[in-house]
């Protein structure tokens, strides 16, 4: 009795067949051999053919607004250290008329990993920490639930979701109120796979690694942010806090779709996980961030991280998706990028980002041309960021798109929509059990990660109430002691996810919290 939890951030890659724009006429030299056979591309790059794609940017932003219903986006494409585009699209709020342009700031949702990197690579080249540096020894009160790997697993484990926590760990405890403290301290009640030999994707995990490097630097991880990168890259419009992305005047309204149509619903709140998902930046500033990465740590020839710290965040690490053919690329992660190889035989850094509340951004980096684009939209996930990033790719290093990059990453976004719970498409009995009286159920029940939950009696139905700053939900009857509630506006329920709650022997099982077996509370 359990609903898997949907990720809401995450990096995806699609092959399928599809669109096939108009070409160039632009002749491939043959294969550069002077390079290294690991730095050998397939397929050569003419002179000329990168301002070309940069050229036909506005189009498919365009194609994609029209497609997909997205409300707004800001794009920043760099090549060698230079902006060739930096522009926005659209509007800032559907309903009002103010337009997003290249400084509308917006949640960067899982790009936050992507950025931090850079921040904690900052404090290995101080010798602050190492990546390799156990957590344990920075957070002597974090823990895991497995003593060993406990004092064991580092910075590096946690930032490529390698420390066997299971999928989003801690997610849960975020959507009813808890703050960052108080939910890695309840990843220790966690089960976990094994340690090192399993890929799952955590926010909470990364953050206590991110939280851990701030200790051990004496500040705070948005201060820490700010003085190591974003002051550093004249980043004035970044911030790791959600109180300063709020206080921008220029800034872009998260979207949810509703009967078909975009509108602005929610406001979500990252601030718990915020290396993981809460840095808020304009397209102006996310160039800045470009140029910084592609150029290896530096700016305009000043060095700010030395490569050497900055390269094992870049690289492929662990196998996050392993060959499912003999002919298949695997996918690879290192700690905070997603690295992979084109079809021409370049690698290719990327990551996505998505807020099911509002928000849809992605990078695609190609280094061996230094180049990359980040497209950052005010909707729930679309594919649209994706499917402008890798159209833009394409047209750079094929001349044309090759596929329907849109239609691929929408079936790949359709699980996030898809509603959870045992009960989703029945219909109540006709003849259901007799539920005993509702003040039989009332009271507190216990459970040791999410907390004392109560169930009362309130115009006739019965409330759940979960969490610090509590989550209330209305109880329907089911059949007999069991009933059901449908979650709504919570960052990892697909509308028309129904949860079931059963009372049996002296517990409260609830189905929506109950996806690693912690879901069951008992009555005080």
């Amino acid at each position: 009795m359990m609903i898997p939890r949907r990720p809401t951030s995450r990096s995806t890659l699609a092959v399928v067949a599809g669109l096939l724009l108009t070409t160039p006429a632009l002749a491939h030299d043959p294969i550069d051999a002077s390079q290294p056979p690991p730095q050998t591309a397939g397929v050569s790059i003419p002179a000329g053919q990168i301002a070309w794609a940069a050229e036909r940017i506005d189009g498919l932003a365009k194609e994609m607004m029209e497609r997909s219903g997205v409300p707004g986006l800001a794009i920043a494409v760099v090549h060698e250290g230079k902006p060739l585009v930096v522009k926005g699209y659209g509007l800032r709020k559907v309903g009002e008329s103010a337009v997003i342009d290249a400084d509308t700031v917006f949640q960067l949702a899982s790009l936050s990993k992507a950025v931090g990197a850079g921040v904690v690579a900052h404090e290995v080249a101080k010798g602050t920490v190492a990546w390799t540096t156990p957590v344990q020894k920075l957070l002597p009160w974090f823990a895991l639930n497995d003593p060993w790997v406990s004092a064991h697993v580092t910075l590096a484990d946690l930032y490529s979701h390698h420390s066997g926590l299971p999928d989003h760990a801690g997610d849960e405890l975020e959507d009813v109120g808890f703050d960052r403290r108080q939910v890695l301290e309840r990843l220790r009640l966690l089960p976990l796979a094994a340690f090192r030999a399993s890929y799952a994707y955590t926010n909470f995990g990364l953050t206590a690694a991110a939280e851990a490097v701030a200790t051990a630097a004496g500040k705070d991880w948005a201060t820490l942010s700010e003085e190591a990168l974003y002051k550093p890259l004249g980043m004035a419009a970044t911030s790791s806090r959600f109180a300063d992305f709020m206080a921008r005047p220029n800034r872009a309204f998260p979207h949810v779709k509703e009967d078909g149509r975009f509108v602005s619903k929610y406001q979500r709140d990252p601030d718990a996980q915020s290396p993981a998902g809460g840095v808020s930046s304009s397209a102006r500033d996310m160039a800045k961030w470009l140029a910084f990465v592609l150029g290896g740590g530096t700016v305009e020839g000043r060095e700010l991280v030395p490569l050497k710290a900055l390269l094992p965040a870049m690289r492929g690490e662990v196998i996050s998706s392993p060959a499912y053919a003999l002919d298949a690329r695997p996918g690879t992660y290192g700690y905070g990028f997603s690295a992979g190889v084109s079809p021409t035989g370049r690698v290719t850094l990327d990551h996505s980002g998505a807020f099911i509340l509002g928000a849809g951004t992605n990078f695609v980096l190609l280094p061996s041309e230094k180049l990359g684009i980040v497209v950052l939209s005010n909707a729930q996930p679309t594919g649209a960021p994706e499917a402008v990033a890798m159209s833009f790719m394409d047209l750079v290093q094929f001349g044309a798109v090759t596929r329907d990059w849109y239609a691929a990453y929408g079936r790949l976004m359709a699980p996030l929509y898809t509603p959870l719970g045992a009960l989703v498409g029945q219909t109540r009995p006709a003849s259901p059990a007799a539920a005993k009286p509702l003040d039989s159920y009332a009271g507190t029940y216990a459970n040791t990660y999410f907390g004392d939950a109560t169930v009362g009696v309130d115009a006739g139905a019965l409330v759940l109430s979960v969490g610090p700053k509590p989550r209330r939900f209305t109880l329907a009857p089911w059949s007999g002691d069991t009933f059901t509630f449908r979650p709504e506006g919570e960052e990892t329920a697909p509308v028309g996810t129904i949860s079931q709650v059963i009372f049996a022997d002296g517990k409260m099982t609830v189905e929506f919290f109950n996806e690693n077996g912690l879901g069951t509370f008992a009555r005080k």
